[in-house]
């Protein structure tokens, strides 16, 4: 009697994934309808530089040639969002930027005002897994320095961790 557990017809894997990509979108679409963010809200979001769909500035893709975090906290403009992509204009270096990023580049949400974190584990073919716990300094100008916070047991963490037997 064989005891492994067969593989899925059903790409479940990819169904959570999109859904949970999908929260990102909702709440980027209520920031966008209201104008700005609510009370201490802020968001770090970890995207990879080079997946399909991203539109950055050359400039930011050479110093983040595969994954960049931005923050979307006192210094953005133009958040426009729809079901596949949000575009956003941040200042990286004194410099005006605007970036189109689609959810499905997203790896990481972070809202420390609440401690609220969506990670999403991603395996590229062509390069290493991506460290969910590892989060570089956000690439855009800030203010203050502001660091993410680390989550604790029993914080508002999801990690999406999908791996096949084979």
């Amino acid at each position: 009697m064989n005891n492994s557990v067969p593989d899925s017809l059903i790409p479940y894997d990819e169904i959570v994934q999109e859904a949970l990509r999908a929260v990102v979108g909702r709440v980027l679409g209520q920031v966008a309808e209201s104008g700005g963010l609510p009370g201490a809200h802020h968001f770090y979001i970890t995207f990879k530089t080079q997946a399909p769909g991203v539109d950055i500035p050359d400039r930011l893709i050479e110093r983040f040639p595969d994954e960049m975090t931005i923050v979307l906290q006192h210094r953005y403009w133009d958040l426009k969002v729809d079901d596949e992509k949000f575009s956003v204009g941040l200042s990286f270096n004194q410099i005006p930027s605007m970036l189109f990023i689609p959810f499905s580049a997203i790896t990481g949400f972070h809202d420390p005002a609440v401690n609220f974190e969506l990670r999403f584990h991603v395996n590229d073919d062509d390069g290493p897994e991506t460290d969910p716990d590892a989060y570089d300094d956000a690439g855009n100008d800030g203010e203050g320095d502001a660091a993410v916070v680390q989550s604790e047991d029993g914080s508002n963490v999801v990690s999406v961790d999908f791996k096949r037997k084979k």
